[in-house]
């Protein structure tokens, strides 16, 4: 009996079929033949924040030719699969379902909050397994992770056990940018600036003797009320005679010196700066040189809080507002002019960020910056395609400040320290202290690029030095990725990679001009 051959080829009656044959012939299972030299990718992991998108097929297809290619030449080819849990941008999703289901995480609680997001992950990761069979990417199934699996986690609280021993992870003061939407710190690259039209106001501060007045320029009239100095210039002679005196905060009437500091610049405004040291990274560094006090006056949901005084409770932007008019009513308000400056947004929740004093937890960077550059100079450095590309990771490096890896999250890494309850010491371990009935966890998790930094080799089985796929398979081959998160993952794959294997993450250990045998 004679079968009519379709006029058109239609990929769903044979694609499914033979990918399932493929992954059930273990097809795409890297062997571990010693025979063979080894050559291996890690995927770049999908956040489990929803379905992968043109972007993915475009990096996960070039990642599967190079595999194919190098399978085909008689290389053991190991493409590894795995899923990135993406804390804040996650969390995010789940709180969106929760709301529009009438409820909060904060109705939930921790833990219940967290089986949701579990079965958040669930759900989106069987989304995006199909979708890599679509693609018919060879994969290796058997060796798939994700980056909130046990042993991926072991790696993890390794990493921030080993740092903090060395002195390099610490807790501390500082300026953080705050999210008041996700209520969660935020790294600098996790804020996007975006230029906005806006104001410049010149206000008059009274000078306590009666003497006269000194007028500063602010784009932030809200901070005023945590302002503790103003600072001018040391070689501006337009202020020479009033260093060391005082003036007064108009509305609050509070009391503040006059210091000199070479951080202001003559030419911006009136020359004089007003100081908030607990919502200013420049003016935190001026208030720690002169000794000023830190007075924080928006809380965690952007709102102004106890020290703001009959402020209190308005959200920021309404007590800008209400300040401004009633500077005008005082008739402190010198003048008003328009003013577009760059104001930091939210990458994932897109508010402004609310820089504020916070304690958090701190990588310190400089060492592990150096000594990732150092490892650019020898034979193992990474190379970037196209070259240039290489100057976006050094520029990064080279001007990085700490990383603040602490988020005010309940979905990631939960920080490895505990603080005693009636002591307040503070322990730091793989694991809980023996009476852990006497101890507190801190409540924070990890920054998810934490995990992401490990991740060609955490997923190897490190830190098992031992582990068969870690001692055949790392360093990785090659990695293809978009050159925007460079800084945000390629660089710190490398520097963790280098403390902690001494190795580059991706090095070139296999010319794809050349049979392996």
């Amino acid at each position: 009996m004679e079968k009519e051959l379709a006029t058109k080829y239609d990929p769903s009656q044979t694609e499914e079929k033979w990918y399932k044959t493929w992954l059930e012939k273990d097809y795409f299972k890297a062997e571990g033949d010693l025979e063979k030299k080894p050559y291996a990718i890690v995927i770049p992991p999908p956040n489990v924040t929803g379905k992968l998108h043109l972007g993915h097929a475009w990096d996960t297809t070039m990642q599967d030719l190079l595999i194919r290619f190098k399978r085909m030449q008689g290389y053991d080819a190991l493409y590894l699969p795995g899923m990135d849990h993406a804390g804040i941008a996650t969390q995010a999703k789940v709180d969106a379902k929760l709301r529009a289901e009438g409820k909060s995480r904060y109705d939930l609680g921790r833990e219940k909050f967290l089986e949701v997001a579990w079965d958040w992950k669930k759900e989106y990761a069987s989304f995006i397994r199909k979708q890599w069979a679509k693609l018919g990417l060879s994969l290796d199934y058997s060796r798939e992770r994700f980056t909130l699996d046990e042993g991926l986690s072991k790696a993890v609280r390794k990493v921030f056990v080993s740092l903090y021993k060395k002195g390099l992870i610490y807790r501390g003061a500082y300026i953080i940018n705050w999210d008041p939407a996700a209520r969660t710190a935020l790294s600098d690259i996790e804020v996007i600036y975006k230029e906005i039209p806006g104001h410049l106001w010149h206000v008059n501060y009274p000078l306590a003797d009666g003497s006269g007045s000194i007028q500063i320029a602010t784009t932030r009239p809200e901070t005023m009320l945590g302002d503790t100095a103003i600072a001018v210039h040391p070689d501006d002679e337009r202020y020479k005679a009033i260093v060391g005196k005082k003036a007064v905060v108009p509305l609050i009437g509070r009391e503040i010196p006059i210091v000199a500091d070479s951080y202001v610049d003559q030419s911006f405004g009136t020359g004089a700066v007003k100081i908030t040291p607990a919502h200013d990274p420049n003016d935190f560094e001026v208030g720690n040189r002169h000794h000023l006090p830190r007075i924080l006056v928006i809380d965690e949901t952007g709102k102004m809080n106890e020290n703001a005084g009959k402020y209190r409770g308005l959200d920021r932007e309404e007590c800008r507002k209400q300040i401004v008019k009633d500077l005008e009513t005082s008739g402190e308000l010198a003048y008003v002019e328009e003013h577009a400056h760059a104001v930091g947004h939210s990458e994932r929740t897109g508010v402004v960020v609310e820089p504020i004093l916070s304690t958090q937890w701190f990588v310190k960077m400089k060492p592990l910056a150096e000594a990732s550059l150092n490892m650019q100079e020898t034979d193992d450095r990474v190379n970037f395609v196209p070259e240039r590309f290489e100057g976006t990771y050094r520029r990064w490096m080279e001007n990085i400040r700490d990383w603040c890896i602490s988020r005010q999250l309940w979905w990631g890494h939960r920080v490895p320290a505990w603080y005693h309850k009636q002591t307040g010491e503070v322990y730091v371990g793989m694991e809980a202290p023996k009476d852990s009935e006497n101890w507190k966890q801190d409540e924070d998790v990890l920054d998810t690029w934490f995990s992401s930094a490990l991740w060609p080799f955490s997923t190897m089985g490190w830190p098992d030095e031992d582990a068969s796929d870690f001692k055949r398979y790392f360093p990785t081959n090659a990695l293809v990725t978009g050159y925007d998160i460079i800084f945000f993952w390629v660089a710190r794959m490398m520097f963790q990679s280098t403390e902690f294997t001494g190795k580059s993450p991706i090095q070139r250990r296999a010319d794809p001009r050349t049979r392996p045998r």
